[in-house]
């Protein structure tokens, strides 16, 4: 439980938001109290004045959602909107040049992958990617990139910790990740075989912003086997230059 009386009340309404997710994105009050350690009488008082504001909504069933509200404000943040809008003219020619099964553009936000924009074909296999959701690894095509591009203390901060095995093919050993990235900046591209499902291969480039610095990554995810990475590397990075320049 949380010790509700050392904190602030943005604490208590960060905890609130922070209490939905997009498996669990309706809550009720009991729920919510259960989520956050906050007491009955805090969360209704909070949650009402979230409601107020737009943050939260309250439909039919009693059950609280995110509200429009918030959502709104949220398109605001530089490094979503302006860099979907910038990307999405690209991201559209690359996947009708390609036709395959996900194409995804995504940022770092210190150790997560956030995934800002997904396209799919409709026989795509199941992936844990969304728009707006996050990635806590960099085992994918664009999280390679990304960490490969990051700061060093970075880079070293996630490789200190225990990385998770997705498959067998997944690379966990930081020697051979320290090489595999070096090799991505040398290449200029990363190839993902395999290392977040059985079936899954992913490509990916880095998007360069106004002062040289990798901002974002585009990246192509398809069934292993059905593509050749090095035939689908340069529609990949000729998308990552377009919107690299529209970011000029």
């Amino acid at each position: 439980m949380s010790n509700e009386h050392s904190m602030s009340v943005t604490d208590k309404v960060l905890a609130l938001l922070g209490a939905f997710s997009y498996e669990t994105p309706a809550l009720t009050l009991t729920e919510l109290s259960r989520r956050t350690g906050l007491s009955m009488p805090t969360v209704h008082r909070r949650a009402a004045e979230l409601v107020e504001w737009g943050a939260l909504e309250r439909g039919p069933d009693r059950r609280y959602r995110v509200g429009l509200r918030l959502w709104e404000v949220a398109t605001l943040a530089p490094r979503g909107s302006a860099l979907r809008n910038a990307a999405l003219p690209f991201l559209q020619d690359l996947y009708d040049v390609t036709k395959e099964q996900h194409i995804h553009l995504s940022v770092r936000d210190h150790l997560d992958v956030v995934f800002l924009e997904r396209l799919s074909t409709p026989n795509a296999p199941q992936a844990d990617s969304r728009a707006g959701g996050r990635f806590g690894a960099f085992a994918t095509g664009a999280g390679l990139v990304l960490l490969a591009h990051a700061p060093g203390d970075i880079r070293e901060k996630y490789l200190s910790n225990p990385l998770r095995r997705y498959t067998e093919n997944t690379v966990t050993d930081p020697a051979r990740l320290r090489s595999l990235l070096a090799g991505v900046r040398r290449e200029g591209y990363s190839t993902s075989d395999r290392m977040v499902g059985p079936d899954v291969h992913c490509v990916g480039a880095p998007i360069y912003g106004a002062d040289g610095s990798v901002v974002a990554a585009v990246s192509i995810c398809f069934r292993a086997g059905s593509q050749s990475p090095r035939t689908l590397a340069p529609s990949v990075r000729a998308a990552a230059r377009r919107i690299s320049h529209a970011l000029r």
